[in-house]
C-alpha cells in the first residue's frame, strides 16, 4: 500500500479538507480526514468527454504524453477520422496503439463513416460492423451521429446503428449544429444523448430541455466556452467538458481539460461545478471504469498546487504515478507502427481552371470565420469574366479538394476569410473523408502544395513559390509517427509561415480542415462539388 496526503477536493460532498489517501494498483483502500496544513490538493483525474485523437496529428500513445501531464487520466475518443480512411481496421489500430500508454482511452464506434454519401471516403462502416465494434470491451458508446437528417427522416441504416447502441445500454452521442424546433425534438427522441456543437446559449438550452447533455468545447478551431458559460449556473449537472479537435502546439502551450478548468476559474465558476463536469458527469454518462476519489475506486487522481492556479504536480492512473512535475513523464515512449490508405496522383494547373458559364453574373463564395466551423455565403459579381480566378484584393481565393483514394477531376470553389496574400497551403486532414484540401492565391502554388502532400502520402504543406515546407503524416494521412513536441514544433512553424503569407486566422490549417465538412452549414466544398449545408444538397458556383 502507498499513501499520499494533502487537501482532498471531494466532488461528491463538495467540500475540501486535509486528508490521506491509501491506495495500490488494486484501488483506493481508504480516505481519511487528518490534521495538517498542506500546500497541495488531491482530486479526481480529468476526463475529455469528446475528442478525436487523430486531430492532434499524434497517435494515442504520443497524444497521451501531452495530456497526462495536464491531469487528463481518460478520454472518450471517437476514431471517426481514421475510420473514414481505413474503416474498422483504422478503429482497431487506434485501440491497439492506445495500449502503449497508461492513459485510459474509451472508444466510441464511429456512427457516420462516411459522414454522408455525398463525398468519397476511404471506407464504409455499416450497421453490422457497428454491432461488432460495440461488442468490443474498449468501446463505450455510439459516437457522434452527425447525419441528423437521417435521424429525423428515420433512415433505416441510421436507425439500426442507434438501435444497436440502445440494445447494449450504450449512449449515443450527437452532432447537430444549429438544429432546433421539431427537427431537434425528433433527433433527441431517437435517443441522442449529447451534443458538442452548440455555439449559442439558446441552442444549448433548447437541447438540454429536450433531454440532452451539453459537452462544452474549447478546441483549436471551435471555441465555445465563453458563449456557453452561463450553463454552469443554470444546468451544472447537464455539462461535460471536451476539446474535440486540438492541435499539439496548443496542447503543449495551453493544456487540455485543465485549460477549460482555468477558463472557468477566471470567470468565477464554482470549482466543484467545473470538476464534476470534468470527471463525475462523463464517468456516469458513459459508465466508465474510472476512479472518482472514493474508497473502493480505482486510484485515478491528480495533485495540483491550488484550485486558483490549477497547475498539475502529479498524475496517478490505476495507482501508478505516471507523471510528476519534477521527474516528468514516468512511462516510456513507444515506436509507432504505420497504417495508411492513399493513392497518390499529381495534379496540374489545367485541373484548376474554372470557366464561367455564359449568362452567369455572380458566383457563390464560402465565407469562413475565425474559430468557427460554420460558414456563410458571399456573392462575387463577375463583370463579364470568362474565367474565375483568385482575387487577393477582395480576399477571394481558390479552394480545391482532391480525392486521395482515386484519380478523378479536382473539385474547385472559392473562399473568403483566409487572407492569404501569397502562396498556398494544403492538407490531407480534411474532415470528414480526409481528401486533400488546399487554398491559395494562384494555381501554380496550389498545385505545388497539393502535390507535396501527394508525394508524402499525407501531410500538411505550405509554399510561397520559392520555398515549400511539409509536415508528413504517414499514419493514415492524419497522424505523425513522431513525438508530440517535434510535431508541435513543425506545426507551429507551418502556422507561422501561413501567417507570414497573410492569413489572419489563428489556426489556418485547422480552419482549412473543416472547409470540406459538408454536414456543418452553410456552404462547404467536397470532392464532388460545392455543397449547401442548409438545403443539404449540391449547388452550382454560378448564378
Amino acid at each position: 500500500m502507498k499513501s499520499i496526503s494533502g487537501n482532498i477536493i471531494d466532488i461528491h460532498n463538495q467540500e475540501i479538507y486535509p486528508g490521506r489517501v491509501v491506495f495500490s494498483k488494486n484501488g483506493i483502500d481508504s480516505i481519511e480526514k487528518i490534521d495538517g496544513d498542506f500546500n497541495s490538493y488531491i482530486l479526481p483525474g480529468l476526463i475529455d468527454a469528446h475528442v478525436h485523437i487523430e486531430s492532434s496529428m499524434l497517435v494515442p500513445s504520443a497524444f497521451s504524453r501531452l495530456v497526462v501531464p495536464r491531469g487528463t487520466i481518460g478520454v472518450v475518443t471517437d476514431p471517426h477520422e481514421i475510420g473514414n480512411v481505413l474503416g474498422v481496421a483504422g478503429v482497431e489500430y487506434m485501440i491497439e496503439e492506445s495500449r502503449n500508454s497508461p492513459l485510459k482511452c474509451f472508444f466510441g464506434a464511429p456512427s457516420c463513416v462516411p459522414a454522408t454519401p455525398l463525398e468519397s471516403s476511404g471506407a464504409i462502416i455499416d450497421s453490422r460492423q457497428i454491432e461488432s465494434l460495440l461488442d468490443k470491451p474498449e468501446v463505450f458508446a455510439l459516437s457522434e451521429m452527425m447525419n441528423y437528417p437521417g435521424v429525423v427522416n428515420n433512415d433505416e441504416e441510421v436507425r439500426l446503428k442507434i438501435q444497436a447502441a440502445h440494445d447494449r445500454n450504450m449512449p449515443v452521442d450527437g452532432h447537430a449544429p444549429g438544429l432546433k424546433g421539431e427537427g431537434l425534438k425528433k433527433y433527441a427522441a431517437a435517443g441522442i444523448s449529447t451534443d458538442h456543437e452548440c455555439f449559442e446559449l439558446d441552442e444549448a438550452l433548447e437541447k438540454i430541455n429536450n433531454g440532452m447533455k451539453i459537452q462544452i468545447r474549447q478546441g483549436s478551431a471551435a471555441k465555445n466556452f465563453d458563449a456557453l458559460v452561463d450553463l454552469f449556473d443554470l444546468y451544472p449537472d447537464k455539462l461535460m467538458l471536451c476539446t474535440d479537435d486540438s492541435h499539439p502546439d496548443e496542447l503543449l502551450k495551453f493544456g487540455h481539460i485543465d485549460k477549460l478548468i482555468r477558463l472557468g476559474i477566471k470567470k468565477g465558476i464554482d470549482i466543484f461545478k467545473l470538476l464534476r463536469a470534468a470527471s463525475l458527469i462523463p464517468v456516469q454518462h458513459y459508465n466508465l471504469p474510472v476512479g472518482l476519489l472514493r474508497q473502493g475506486d480505482a486510484a485515478d487522481f491528480i495533485v495540483i498546487d491550488s484550485p486558483e492556479n490549477f497547475h498539475v504536480l502529479e498524475t496517478y492512473i490505476d495507482g501508478v504515478k505516471v507523471f510528476d512535475n519534477k521527474s516528468g513523464l514516468l512511462f516510456p515512449e513507444m515506436e509507432v507502427k504505420k497504417i495508411n490508405h492513399f493513392v497518390p496522383h499529381l495534379i496540374s494547373v489545367k485541373d484548376l481552371e474554372v470557366n464561367v458559364p455564359e449568362g452567369s453574373s455572380k458566383a457563390k463564395v464560402i465565407k469562413c470565420f475565425d474559430g468557427e466551423l460554420v460558414t456563410d455565403t458571399l456573392f462575387f459579381y463577375l463583370s463579364g469574366k470568362k474565367q474565375m480566378t483568385s482575387s487577393v484584393e477582395k480576399d477571394i481565393l481558390k479552394l480545391v479538394v482532391v480525392d486521395r483514394y482515386q484519380n478523378k477531376p479536382v473539385s474547385v470553389g472559392f473562399i473568403n476569410g483566409f487572407g492569404l496574400t501569397s502562396g498556398a497551403i494544403a492538407s490531407s486532414v480534411a474532415h470528414d473523408s480526409h481528401n486533400v484540401v488546399a487554398v491559395g492565391v494562384n494555381d501554380k502554388d496550389i498545385v505545388r502544395a497539393v502535390n507535396e502532400v501527394m508525394n508524402n502520402t499525407g501531410g500538411l504543406a505550405l509554399t510561397d513559390g520559392e520555398f515549400t515546407h511539409v509536415l508528413p503524416l504517414p499514419v493514415a494521412g492524419l497522424m505523425s509517427d513522431k513525438g508530440g513536441e517535434e510535431v508541435a514544433c513543425d506545426y507551429e512553424l507551418l502556422e507561422k509561415k501561413a501567417h507570414h503569407l497573410g492569413s489572419a486566422l489563428k489556426a489556418p490549417f485547422m480552419t482549412l480542415s473543416f472547409m470540406a465538412l459538408l454536414v456543418i452549414p452553410k456552404l462547404k466544398l467536397g470532392d464532388k462539388g460545392l455543397f449547401d449545408g442548409d438545403k443539404f444538397e449540391f449547388t452550382s458556383i454560378f448564378e
